[in-house]
């Protein structure tokens, strides 16, 4: 029997799972240009404070996501950019689903108008999660950053909110 995927608030105590499973995507080289996860105090200090989830079964943490401002300028204020990091061995259960829909939920209930997120194209998991979740792709970022000796493109999805009317 498969347990249900739980979505609760992200703890600072969950911060060991949470940089392990972060670990794991920046291993697969198909998640992010960072190299390593950072200490808590830089990633709690660089992402908003009111939506930050972690899915859990059984006890256990099988994902995260949360979201980072995208800017202080006040008129991007409500514009995010999500993460989403699912463990390896919980990958293709639905966990990144759940966890992008509390985020979407989450996002529209604080006033964020635009949800964004930059995807490597070969991250296809990735894209058409977002994609089936509401958000379109906007442009392709073509050799934006360099991981180790390649130079990678860059997706760019957003996802406009229904709520705000824009």
């Amino acid at each position: 029997m498969v347990a249900p995927i739980e979505i609760r608030p992200l703890l600072p105590s969950d911060w060991a799972d949470i940089r392990r499973i972060y670990e794991e995507g920046i291993a697969s080289g198909d998640a992010t240009f960072e190299r390593s996860a950072p200490p808590w105090q830089q990633w709690d200090a660089s992402h908003l404070a009111f939506a930050r989830f972690a899915a859990q079964a059984h006890g256990s943490v099988l994902g995260w996501a949360a979201l980072t401002g995208v800017s202080d300028r006040c008129v991007y204020s409500g514009v995010a950019e999500v993460s989403v990091y699912v463990a390896a061995a919980a990958r293709g259960r639905g966990v990144g689903r759940v966890l992008l829909l509390a985020l979407i939920d989450e996002s529209e209930r604080s006033g964020i108008w635009t949800l964004q997120a930059g995807i490597f194209p070969e991250n296809r998991a990735s894209v058409a999660l977002h994609l089936s979740c509401g958000f379109r792709e906007v442009g392709r970022r073509a050799r934006l950053g360099k991981l180790g000796d390649a130079w990678r493109d860059v997706l760019l999805l957003e996802r406009r909110s229904a709520v705000t009317g824009i």
